[in-house]
């Protein structure tokens, strides 16, 4: 009984120290909410979400389970501070006998113009197809399905980006088929004709990336951070405005075979969201849990910034970031697989502390982070 009580203090102590880290590692959370209590579907997933002139709107996938036909793409809006009942804006019904599943919705919104949404549909993501639907009033009402061209899939899981020429937009993609590939699809028309660059990684390679983000730094190169099957983020990058990319090398950051998301901030700094988690032994994969957010002046140095999530209960996953016209960093997540979470951060009441040699840091205390000239001071 006396061992039994001093396990229990002591998990209790553990559980308790825990807690404690998280509370100094979200003072710079000032929404934590979850967009929906009850769905008509157990299951949810990949949610992505977009700043329009009217509001934010997510987006995700929900069913049964991930794969099951009766998977469809669902949309909410935030209204007067509550999100609406999400609606089914998509499904694979391909005739009276045959449907699929559809994935990974990803929200765009076209400066001064329609709200674009990109999903895929078919019975896994090695023979999935592109589509695309536009909304013209904040996601209310959505256009009739648009498949995209033969070999195109849009943008994968991460959000495009326009590039500096206010012309082209790029979405960052990737496939399964013949090992793990990385490519990018470009229009500039927004959607109605696209050009293909890459793969830019051979097929097989010993490096395998998928569902890149892309960044922007102040000399004009590009950046992409990337899930991976080599126990870390992946990275390449791009001199040429994204028409060639170096070999994909290891970042500092450990990955856990685990969708990514990124972001460069209005300060010309680097956000990533992600699974601080370093698979065990040789594994590729790992828990999807905790959920952290870092920060990098560079894309290469990085510096915690936030826990969003660290419990041992299932997983914390597939996040989709965008920084909104206010300056405050909007994040959406897998819970659990039951619900999609909605948080926001002030950057304003972050702490950064470097992260040295792929371990997150311990918090000890609180203090404003220095930024000048959009860089981070160590602390």
């Amino acid at each position: 009984m006396k061992k039994k009580l001093l396990i229990l203090a002591a998990a209790l102590t553990i559980a308790g120290q825990s807690f404690a880290q998280l509370k100094l590692w979200q003072k710079g959370v000032v929404t934590d909410e979850f967009i929906y209590e009850k769905a008509p579907y157990p299951e949810c997933h990949a949610s992505t979400i977009a700043e329009t002139p009217t509001g934010f709107v997510a987006s995700w996938f929900g069913g049964t389970k991930e794969r099951n036909p009766d998977v469809c793409i669902w949309v909410s809006r935030l209204v007067n501070g509550k999100w609406t009942e999400a609606i089914n804006v998509a499904n694979g019904i391909q005739n009276d006998t045959l449907r699929y599943p559809t994935w990974n919705p990803v929200l765009y919104q076209i400066p001064g113009g329609d709200l674009l949404l990109f999903y895929k549909i078919g019975p896994s993501p090695s023979t999935w197809k592109g589509f695309m639907r536009s909304s013209k009033d904040g996601g209310i009402t959505w256009s009739e399905q648009k498949a995209l061209p033969p070999g195109f899939l849009g943008p994968i899981k991460n959000k495009p980006v326009l590039l500096k020429d206010g012309v082209t937009l790029m979405s960052p993609s990737s496939t399964e088929g013949n090992g793990w590939q990385v490519h990018f699809e470009a229009t500039k028309d927004w959607g109605k004709t696209w050009t293909m660059i890459g793969p830019i990684n051979p097929p097989k390679d010993s490096v395998n990336a998928i569902q890149p983000s892309i960044l922007f730094h102040k000399d004009g190169s590009l950046q992409i951070l990337a899930r991976s099957l080599n126990r870390a983020v992946l990275t390449s990058w791009s001199k040429d405005k994204g028409k060639t990319w170096s070999p994909l090398t290891k970042t500092s950051l450990p990955n856990n075979n685990s969708g990514t998301d990124a972001v460069t901030l209005q300060d010309g700094r680097q956000l990533l969201v992600y699974n601080h988690v370093l698979p065990p032994g040789k594994l590729t994969k790992g828990a999807r849990t905790p959920l952290n957010v870092a920060i990098s002046n560079d894309g290469v140095k990085w510096y915690a910034a936030a826990i969003l999530e660290d419990s041992p209960i299932s997983q914390y996953s597939y996040p989709s970031v965008i920084q909104a016209k206010d300056g405050k960093v909007h994040i959406v997540y897998t819970w659990r697989r039951l619900r999609i979470k909605h948080v926001v951060i002030d950057l304003s009441k972050v702490q950064l502390k470097e992260i040295k040699d792929g371990v997150w840091p311990a918090m000890t205390g609180y203090t404003a982070p220095v930024v000048k000239d959009g860089n981070t001071k160590e602390l």
